[in-house]
């Protein structure tokens, strides 16, 4: 009786894995792309712990333990990479939020099927743009010679012309503007699909009990939706010690006067490895980034099935 239950079983298994080999032979390259472009790169961590020592290699350089963490630690470096990086996408996240949010409530107001598709076009245009071409677009605007800034805009308004690039203090509003200003396009279309979801009886019901559109708003579609803001927000959580490179770097030009505004754990890697050539202390930064949002991201992950599990039961 066992052989044959064993027979039957190897049966299922071989039945079952030429039914789904197309879809794992489809998988393969991606598969492949991830070992060799995520995993295999993960044996540079061991540079973090040594004195890299070129004529040597890496696996023949000497030891060192921790000593490229506590030269790290030890700067000021730390801290500022560390607080800029972690208030940034704080409020990226927020003021994305509320400004997606409150997008995608407007464009479904809108019953033109074309306008509606237009607007969506353009609100989602610049997520697609270059922050190569971005950065261009505000030096354009920002130039101390020629920006627009400087040459119109101040003027008009009394005000005396601005140095933006050597001008620190300017920098966190100019970044947290770019930043919404690129990406809640692409939020507010998710948030958008999630609203055209919603049963339209509810809005029905409200307006027949005599509720106003704010109220509608506030009672039916926030309270419907919530659950994709919840599990957007917790995402973006996850990810909150990455930054954008291209933002961070491109866009101030890597104007050096502007580091104590601009510099965040992305920047300061590269810097540290390109610039200054300390290979061990830039990647002791990696590893430092990369094990704190691990467990931010096993975090979020965490909440985001709890949350799920939870609204199962509902």
């Amino acid at each position: 009786m066992r052989a044959q239950e064993k027979q039957i079983g190897v049966k299922k298994k071989t039945m079952k894995l030429k039914k789904y080999m197309p879809l794992i032979l489809m998988t393969l390259p991606g598969i492949l792309y991830l070992i060799i472009n995520n995993y295999l790169p993960m044996f540079g961590i061991v540079i973090a712990f040594k004195d890299v020592n070129f004529s040597k290699g890496i696996l023949g350089s000497e030891w060192i333990g921790f000593k490229n963490f506590e030269y790290l630690f030890k700067t000021s470096d730390a801290f500022i990479i560390t607080r800029n990086t972690i208030l940034y996408n704080t409020a990226f996240i927020m003021i994305n939020l509320i400004v997606a949010v409150g997008i995608a409530i407007l464009l479904n107001e809108i019953r033109n099927r074309f306008l509606s598709r237009f607007y969506q076009s353009i609100i989602l245009l610049p997520h697609l743009i270059s922050m190569v071409i971005v950065s261009y677009l505000a030096f354009a605007l920002l130039s101390a010679e020629t920006g627009l800034m400087n040459k119109t805009i101040l003027p008009m308004l009394g005000l005396n012309e601005i140095s933006w690039y050597t001008e620190s203090q300017y920098w966190p509003i100019i970044l947290t503007v770019i930043n919404v200003w690129k990406s809640a396009g692409f939020l507010c279309v998710v948030y958008l699909a999630a609203i055209i979801g919603i049963d339209q009886e509810y809005y029905e019901a409200a307006t027949l009990d005599g509720a106003s559109k704010w109220k509608q708003i506030w009672l039916i579609t926030i309270p419907l939706i919530m659950p994709v803001i919840t599990m957007m927000t917790l995402l973006a959580i996850g990810r909150i010690f990455y930054s954008d490179f291209g933002l961070f770097y491109q866009v101030p030009l890597n104007a050096g006067a502007l580091n104590s505004t601009t510099n965040v754990i992305d920047t300061y890697v590269y810097r540290g490895l390109m610039q200054l050539g300390d290979i061990g202390m830039s990647s002791a930064a990696g590893v430092y980034q990369s094990i704190v949002g691990f467990v931010l991201v096993l975090m979020s992950n965490y909440v985001v099935r709890k949350i799920n599990s939870d609204n199962a039961l509902f």
